[in-house]
């Protein structure tokens, strides 16, 4: 399939996460990326808005669940951001805040 987006990572926000992963958690986050890549629209259950132009990337892999900020940017560029493993219901103010402030170091770098 043609890809319809195209996902870059920033910095090593993500990257310090994907690489502490066991293989099957690392296959399940790449089959999810690609998906974004792919379709037009994603199900809320593996893309969901939070705020201010951030979506957490959902990803579940035995009993385990990951979530991984990003951020559209020119409708084709998406740009992941940091993440991390999900331990409680909701997810944790302090996560949503630190995925605002690299948002912003982005778009300031980005000037």
């Amino acid at each position: 399939m043609e890809k319809l987006r195209e996902v870059v990572f920033y910095k090593s926000y993500f990257e310090d996460l994907f690489l502490e992963q066991r293989k099957a958690v690392k296959d399940k986050i790449i089959w999810t990326i690609e998906l974004l890549e792919i379709l037009p629209r994603l199900p809320e259950s593996y893309l969901k808005y939070l705020e201010n132009g951030i979506y957490e990337l959902r990803v579940s892999c035995g009993g385990e669940a990951f979530r991984i900020f990003c951020f559209i940017e020119k409708n084709k560029i998406v740009v992941l951001m940091n993440g991390f493993v999900k331990k409680t219901q909701k997810t944790p103010r302090s996560e949503i805040d630190r995925a605002l402030k690299i948002k912003k170091e982005y778009e300031q770098e980005a000037k």
